[in-house]
């Protein structure tokens, strides 16, 4: 495709923007030129289109006259335009701090899908995918001024992102209020959807497992191994408290109650005394919901009481800092994820080979952050294309109805989103990971085997 190009202003050859791979075209001859102007302006291209469609023959000096004039205008419009050249995708997610497993990971693995969709399909509607990449470090505050930073100044056509449940929730008026489609990847935090699930058109979409399921799939599981005597430990975050509140339902509807609650701050360096009330509860199995130098005090905690008792824990409890920071007291360690570090089906294959090679580490810090991440962007990408635009509330719609299958990391996604549920895993994609010689391995046979086939989501009545 032919572009010229100045700042915010690009001038290209028509093409098919709904089409993967854009075929040049270019129309012109001595009679005639005709020329589709773009400036960052969404709508504001066809309205340049006439000043180069001439009947009479053109001469160089007047085709540049014509050409600096046509900069001029546009230039008045670049300072509030979106940028022409490329579709700006926001990232959200803590690069530093205790989350910063979750975050580099995910951070990596939608920048892999985006050095994919710009290389080997060329971008989207003949723009490249470029990505603002922001640190929300974990802090609230910081989130929201992350979003409104993304919405207001960027003009990013979605974001993908938000690692922690206190982040999303000081951070989703900036999309909603803007009409821009986020796209959670990884924070599990229910309320995060339920917050806006009332709305007619909310914009908060998600491709994670949120804590209802995780806490569902993780008192079944205990139950299962004869364990009924369950002590929650959970940090007084926003996620803590969401999956406390979860877990606490889930062993109601097994007519059960936690035999021992312990709560704790972020930050916490021993959970000494939490440890040895719960053992005295006569708990046979400690559920932790909490990040993962947290979930290493406490499995610390425990092992210093020389109390044999099965740890189970929510995704966090597969990072890497989790594994090292505990040593050989995670050994044996049970958790619920959407995505383990092993061979499965083609897609995930190439994936893991591709993020291996890419950043050069045979182990990925939050496995299930960045297949997630990958595959939100692969979603953003499908819903452009079918939206046949970049404008925010365009891509929401086609979300909503997306009409292809996605081959992802974690699984194949055939219409993930609805106007009424907007998540995209459902219990039956989840697995039993277990730290296994300080790696994640799978813990049952059935789910090792079909790993080899991709799990489908499951309908579930919308939130």
């Amino acid at each position: 495709m032919r572009s010229l190009s100045c700042g915010a202003v690009s001038v290209r050859a028509k093409t098919d923007p709904g089409s993967m791979y854009q075929a040049p075209v270019e129309q012109q001859s001595l009679g005639e030129t005709t020329m589709q102007f773009s400036c960052g302006h969404r709508g504001l291209g066809n309205q340049f289109s006439h000043l180069y469609r001439s009947t009479e023959a053109t001469s160089p000096y007047v085709f540049v006259r014509r050409f600096a004039a046509l900069l001029v205008f546009a230039s008045a419009l670049a300072s509030t335009a979106y940028a022409a050249d490329t579709i700006r995708v926001g990232v959200s997610c803590p690069m530093s701090g205790g989350s910063s497993d979750m975050g580099i990971s995910l951070r990596n693995g939608v920048q892999l899908a985006a050095d994919e969709i710009n290389g080997w399909a060329g971008g989207a509607l003949g723009k490249k995918i470029e990505l603002v990449i922001r640190d929300d470090k974990a802090d609230n505050a910081i989130g929201k001024q992350v979003a409104e930073d993304l919405v207001r100044e960027q003009k990013v056509s979605a974001t993908i992102g938000i690692c922690n449940a206190g982040v999303g929730l000081a951070s989703l008026d900036a999309y909603q209020n803007g009409k821009v489609p986020l796209l959670i990847a990884v924070s599990a935090g229910t309320p995060l959807a339920e917050r806006l699930a009332a709305t007619p058109d909310f914009y908060v979409f998600r491709n994670a497992p949120r804590d209802e399921i995780q806490a569902e799939f993780l008192v079944r599981e205990a139950l299962k191994r004869g364990l009924r005597r369950i002590a929650v430990f959970a940090d007084t975050s926003a996620y803590g408290e969401s999956g406390l509140s979860y877990v606490k339902k889930a062993l109601a509807e097994q007519k059960l109650a936690p035999v021992s609650v312990q709560r704790f701050p972020i930050g916490v360096t021993s959970l000494a005394e939490q440890a040895t009330e719960a053992k005295a509860s006569g708990a046979d199995a400690v559920l932790a919901w909490t990040v993962g130098p947290e979930a290493a005090v406490i499995a610390k905690s425990v092992a210093r009481q020389k109390w044999p008792v099965q740890i189970f824990g929510s995704w966090p409890l597969s990072w890497r800092n989790f594994i090292d920071g505990s040593g050989p007291a995670a050994e044996g360690t049970l958790v619920a994820v959407s995505f383990v570090q092993q061979a499965g089906f083609q897609t995930r294959n190439a994936f893991i080979l591709a993020y291996q090679k890419k950043y050069g580490t045979g182990v990925i810090p939050a496995p299930m952050a960045a297949a997630q991440g990958y595959d939100a962007m692969m979603i953003v990408y499908q819903a452009i294309l079918q939206a046949r635009s970049d404008e925010p509330v365009k891509i929401k719609a086609a979300l909503e109805n997306l009409d292809r299958p996605i081959a992802g990391a974690v699984t194949t996604y055939q219409t993930p989103f609805s106007k009424t549920d907007h998540d995209a895993i459902s219990e039956n994609m989840l697995v039993l990971g277990i730290v296994r010689q300080g790696q994640i391995d799978y813990a049952n046979r059935e789910d090792a085997m079909k790993t080899f086939s991709v799990q489908r989501k499951s309908v579930r009545p919308a939130m």
